[in-house]
């Protein structure tokens, strides 16, 4: 691509999280099962009206103010028409002339360490369509209308992004926004984060924008970085062959790894929009404004620059941290009770075990603060070791809420009972340099690293039950 420039502009789909549909009272959420979720609304019988979810509004502007947008304090839905058997009216309820967020910007992290941003053109909102199935019957395409009215935001954005991993990136942090503020569940396997690309290229140095594709309905950020990468070469070995890039929408064929052409590509007006009759505006009022704003969490992003510059942790632990936010809840629920002097094992309990635990999916319940910190506090006062940490952590992951960790070590036997007045360990410790003369030997002479060795002989004759500082300490008496 060295003589030629990549554009690329997205258009993503949040599907926001309310218990019913944008316009009807029928459930919203995902189910397997095809055609369980319709009602006479979203199948568009004779005679039914459509009524706004007040929910899908508020989660609407809570991603708008999040991302600096201005918000729309009175917009109008209006009627996309456009004919696809997964469209029963044969028009969507989207927006138009007056979407409800205008634009806003998304500062994204790279995974080399340098920032950029993407600058919103808009966030509208509207319903979503129905899902066309080709691959269950051999003659026949199949219609599941469970996703008919399901409440959607559009984030569009400005053709400012230069690169297929850029797109990636700007989408997984869409993703990781939208879970942080309670608005969708992200889940791109399940549909309830899609993505658009609008993709064209020009050569270098010039201004005027190519012709452009759009692929439709990525639904993995994988997926996208490949699709994109594919159709930027496609579209360039057009131009070297003389040929002219024709502007329609593509698919993404997973299995070869190649978008094929779907349908000539629509202009605005085509869809013939104009405002839906049958829906007053949507009025934003100074209470609801308020009241959403006193919602809003602190970003990702925001957590990320504090983490790396206030407590001093690397950037790349940093982006684990935050990649969930109940992962960062966590995190920072500990610290706060522990102080800032523990963050270094917080970080490093969270990173080794907990994480290891949520990858596994064994949990029954996401760890509570109260179980993670009571681990990290017998940590940090030596009653139990560091190798007594996972399988404490599993435990407390599977006992009733409330269980504490000091009970659960008890339990399990790893809670350190040794003091430094106990006789009986004293005695352990002579018997295990008894039985090895000559690294006593060797320590005296100057392998001062056996003392390790020492420990460890300790630790696994007292059952691991032993405060290792206690250990070395009467070790190091008895070594002379």
């Amino acid at each position: 691509m060295s003589a030629y420039d990549l554009v690329i502009g997205l258009e993503v789909h949040v599907q926001l999280n309310t218990k019913a549909k944008l316009f009807s009272p029928e459930a919203a959420h995902f189910v397997s099962e095809a055609n369980v979720h319709i009602d006479p609304v979203s199948l568009a019988h004779p005679g039914t009206l459509p009524v706004l979810n007040e929910a899908a509004l508020e989660k609407a502007v809570a991603l708008g103010l999040a991302l600096g947008c201005s918000i729309t304090r009175n917009s109008r839905f209006a009627r996309k028409h456009y004919f696809y058997p997964d469209l029963p009216k044969a028009y969507q309820i989207s927006q138009y002339d007056d979407p409800i967020c205008v634009g806003g910007e998304v500062p994204v992290l790279r995974a080399d360490g340098t920032t950029f941003s993407v600058a919103l053109t808009r966030i509208h909102m509207e319903e979503d369509a129905g899902k066309s199935v080709h691959d269950l019957d051999p003659t026949h395409t199949l219609l599941d209308y469970n996703r008919c009215g399901v409440p959607l935001v559009e984030m569009v954005t400005e053709p400012v992004l230069r690169s297929a991993s850029d797109a990636a990136r700007f989408v997984a942090e869409i993703r990781r926004i939208v879970r942080y503020l309670g608005v969708s569940d992200g889940n791109m396997e399940e549909g309830s984060l899609r993505c658009d690309a609008n993709i064209s290229i020009r050569p270098t140095g010039t201004t005027p924008l190519g012709t452009k594709t759009e692929i439709k309905n990525m639904n993995s950020c994988r997926h996208i970085e490949q699709a994109i990468t594919y159709e930027a070469a496609r579209q360039q070995a057009c131009l070297e062959r003389g040929e002219a890039v024709v502007q329609e929408t593509r698919l993404w064929d997973v299995a070869s790894g190649v978008t094929r052409s779907m349908r000539s590509k629509e202009d605005a007006h085509d869809y013939r929009y104009f405002p839906d009759p049958d829906l007053p505006p949507m009025i934003v009022s100074d209470e609801l404004l308020a009241s959403v704003a006193a919602t809003l969490p602190e970003l990702p992003r925001q957590r990320y620059a504090r983490y790396v510059t206030d407590w001093g942790i690397s950037p790349t632990d940093a982006e684990t941290l935050v990649e969930e936010r109940h992962r960062a809840d966590l995190f920072e629920g500990v610290v706060s009770r522990m102080g800032p002097s523990a963050i270094k094992l917080v970080c490093g309990t969270m990173l080794t075990h907990v994480l290891r635990l949520e990858e596994s999916g064994s949990a029954s319940a996401p760890l509570s603060v109260e179980a993670l910190l009571g681990v990290c506090t017998l940590r940090q006062s030596d009653r139990i070791a560091s190798a007594s940490v996972a399988p404490l952590i599993e435990r407390l992951a599977t006992q009733a809420e409330g269980t504490s960790a000091e009970a659960a070590a008890e339990a399990l036997g790893v809670l350190i009972t040794a003091t430094e007045g106990d006789d009986t360990l004293s005695q352990l410790v002579a018997e295990v340099l008894s039985r090895h003369t000559a690294e006593v030997a060797r320590y005296r002479d100057g392998e001062q690293q056996l003392i390790g060795f020492f420990i460890g002989q300790v630790m696994r004759a007292y059952d691991g039950a032993a405060n290792p500082k206690h250990v070395r300490t009467l070790l190091i008496e008895q070594l002379g």
